[in-house]
């Protein structure tokens, strides 16, 4: 895998979101790539919580300033960048300030999740692509964590699938068991159809809970890699359907095996 590039997509990273199952997977797998030689690319959502003067962010101006539509709305997409420490890993950060300045990752002081977190998906998973074709840096893989990220394979393979810079690219999206309560805007469904206007490509979030968002990432990605131990049945049944490669959960081989399963991808295409 040495040279090769891996774009690692996450709702969480530390060390720049407190220390959980995903953001230390996300982090230990860019991590581990990394000092094997793969070049890499971190993007998650710049939110309000993250300090930027003690983390060293900075806005990156030549790749800020385009408006991306959202919902028919212009929305202005800022990046920023910062590197992590010891690692020498640059991590980029998806900002709009209606999105996400506010003080909070995905919920209110009552736990209450934003009513504009569909949206907010969107506008990562958007943001994400159109700033990796400003850089014109063509992944090999593209490593899904999160279901904030997981509307990006639905995107990739539907709204972006003659963008040159993806055709070789391997989707992988990791599964975890972090479920969210309740649905997301009831009009996510609509939201995203007004990107790819074909019904049967958003038929498995026209109720957007968190299991079908995470069907939608699974049915558009190449392969996928169980993030947790314990995953509900419904989604190991559903990914077992889908006849694709799977990496099991990993606790004791976790650096070799993520490698290999990269290896194995990338020589497949």
């Amino acid at each position: 895998m040495k040279d090769k590039r891996i774009l690692f997509v996450s709702s969480e990273v530390v060390p720049y979101l407190p220390e959980t199952e995903l953001s230390s997977t996300a982090f230990n797998a860019a991590k581990n790539a990394h000092s094997k030689g793969v070049q890499t690319r971190i993007f998650m959502p710049r939110y309000g919580v993250i300090n930027e003067r003690r983390h060293q962010l900075h806005e990156v101006i030549r790749l800020s300033g385009m408006n991306l539509v959202v919902n028919d709305m212009d929305m202005p997409l800022i990046i920023k960048v910062a590197s992590i420490p010891k690692e020498r890993m640059q991590v980029y950060f998806i900002d709009n300030e209606e999105y996400f300045k506010r003080k909070a990752v995905f919920t209110d002081e009552d736990d209450t999740l934003f009513e504009d977190n569909d949206e907010r998906a969107i506008f990562f998973a958007k943001g994400v692509v159109e700033t990796v074709k400003k850089l014109n840096w063509a992944p090999d893989i593209i490593h899904v964590h999160g279901w904030m990220a997981s509307l990006l394979p639905l995107y990739l393979r539907e709204f972006y699938n003659e963008e040159p810079l993806f055709t070789e690219s391997k989707i992988v999206t990791s599964i975890y068991n972090n479920p969210f309560e309740g649905n997301l805007d009831e009009e996510l469904a609509d939201k995203v159809k007004f990107d790819l206007n074909d019904n049967s490509k958003i038929a498995t979030i026209s109720t957007p809970n968190h299991t079908n968002i995470l069907k939608s990432a699974i049915e558009n990605s190449d392969a996928i890699i169980h993030g947790s131990e314990d995953i509900s049945e419904e989604l190991t049944s559903f990914i077992e359907d889908k006849e694709i490669p799977v990496l099991g959960f990993q606790e004791e081989n976790f650096k070799e095996s993520y490698l290999n399963f990269y290896a194995d991808l990338v020589s497949a295409t």
